[in-house]
């Protein structure tokens, strides 16, 4: 089973066990995070896309570390103008392994396949 998630503008495909680094959240070593803005979730040849989130659908997973990103220099030169600025950023991350996925209402293999749209019923007279 996988899941595609969206945390700090980004998107992460995960599944079961995975370790994925991401924007920082709040909370220390052990605890649990759930991101509830699961966008896909499916397996074994079947999935749901939703639209744009399905509805009920969270991963859980485990902070394993707070940690800080690797120092990114943004050096800026204006040339023969005796002018320069150097400026270093390093961006708060956390790692978090994935536990459990859950489908919610939604389960992998209900609702349409993806790529087909659903059939339209007859309007009533």
């Amino acid at each position: 089973m996988f899941a595609v998630i969206k945390t700090g503008g980004k998107q992460y495909n995960v599944s079961a066990d995975d370790t994925i680094t991401v924007m920082a959240l709040p909370g220390e070593k052990g605890d649990a995070v759930s991101f509830d803005t699961v966008l896909m979730y499916g397996g074994e040849g079947q999935s749901t896309l939703g639209a744009p989130f399905i509805e009920g659908a969270s991963v859980v997973g485990e902070i394993v570390e707070q940690k800080r990103g690797p120092k990114v220099i943004s050096f800026k030169k204006r040339r023969r103008q005796n002018s320069k600025r150097k400026r270093g950023h390093r961006q708060d991350l956390t790692l978090v392994r994935i536990t459990s996925l859950g489908a919610g209402g939604a389960s992998a293999g209900t609702g349409s396949p993806a790529g087909e749209a659903p059939a339209a019923s007859a309007p009533e007279a």
